[in-house]
């Protein structure tokens, strides 16, 4: 329904749908401003109530506190809630594994791409259980990894460190790969936040030209890579975008590598219209988990086994976006770019 140029979403919506809505506006509003959020409850209980000396204590033990190194506070039951399966309808959002049963005793690495701008998809698939990952590797506990600055917000790092997230610091990685009894899968969005900057509709840019340092990661501990790809990642949102020589993108590569976050403008819908917002467009996206490369343990390899790996890598993930892109592409051939 138009008015005012505005594309109105209809009154007898199902109120299954109204919660597919609520549940991605609460992710978001958590994502993007739950730190914010978080430090300005931490500002307002120090200064504006008698339980300054309680959030202290707290401050102080989010800065010792190794949790997002160790995974110690893996949270199945928060994994697995209602509430996250509402938001992976909203989209919706599936998970393909085309691989072969993965070895209990052995731990992989997952490295995933496109970044998109907030890697929905990839938040579904193995953040949550509502896209089933706890029975597709039963033997296996699912580690997404985040910048580590994000484990210091107050507040937000706890629902992260309950999902099972940990920090992209080698230590945390390195603590996982080298767990001798295997069953823990690490999982790397390769491109990071840079990449989000990238993302447009058109086609898939991603950075893995000169991101090596996962090929090491994986040599030193004799973990398998697993190439993954998220189709359709790429059109749940759009962006007021600048070329990359332009003054805007790198104003915008600047913020990031301050704050840690790709500072995109994205535009979406809204709760109750399709035309703006900051919600993401309602598109399905298919991750895909292709098969795992076997990697024999060097404890210190060299560069040449390292660009060799990496090539590996790269053929193995352009096969498995050339197997399904047409399935899971909407039929559209859309080119996928290595920078």
């Amino acid at each position: 329904m138009a008015f005012l140029g505005i594309e109105w979403a209809p009154l007898n919506i199902p109120l299954r749908r109204r919660l597919q809505t609520l549940a991605v506006a609460a992710w978001f509003v958590a994502l993007v401003f739950g730190p914010l959020i978080g430090a300005f409850i931490t500002v307002y209980t120090i200064l504006y109530t008698r339980f300054w000396w309680l959030t202290i204590a707290y401050v102080v033990y989010v800065y010792y506190d190794d949790a997002c190194l160790t995974g110690t506070r893996w949270c199945d039951w928060w994994r697995s809630i209602a509430w996250w399966r509402y938001y992976a309808a909203y989209f919706p959002h599936s998970l393909v594994n085309t691989a072969p049963p993965l070895d209990p005793k052995r731990n992989y690495l997952f490295c995933i791409y496109p970044h998109g701008v907030l890697s929905t998809g990839v938040f579904s698939a193995f953040c949550t259980n509502a896209l089933d990952v706890d029975k597709v590797y039963p033997d296996h506990k699912m580690h997404l990894l985040s910048l580590h600055q994000h484990f210091y917000s107050p507040f937000s790092r706890e629902v992260g460190i309950s999902l099972g997230a940990l920090s992209a610091a080698p230590e945390a990685i390195s603590n996982h790969l080298s767990i001798p009894t295997g069953g823990h899968i690490i999982g790397l969005v390769v491109g990071g936040a840079a990449e989000a900057l990238l993302s447009r509709p058109d086609m898939y840019r991603i950075l893995i030209k000169k991101r090596k340092g996962f090929c090491k990661m994986a040599l030193r501990h004799g973990s398998p890579l697993v190439p993954v790809f998220s189709f359709g990642e790429h059109v749940v949102y759009e962006q007021v975008q600048g070329e990359t020589d332009s003054k805007f993108y790198r104003f915008q590569e600047m913020l990031r590598k301050h704050i840690g976050m790709a500072p995109v403008i994205i535009r979406g819908r809204g709760m109750f219209q399709y035309t703006f917002g900051l919600l993401p467009h309602r598109k399905p996206v298919t991750v895909v988990v292709g098969k795992p490369i076997d990697v024999q343990a060097v404890p210190n390899p060299t560069s040449e086994q390292i660009e060799e790996l990496h090539a590996r890598f790269c053929v193995a993930l352009r096969a498995l976006y050339d197997e399904h892109k047409h399935k899971y592409n909407g039929g559209v051939d859309i080119p996928l770019v290595f920078e």
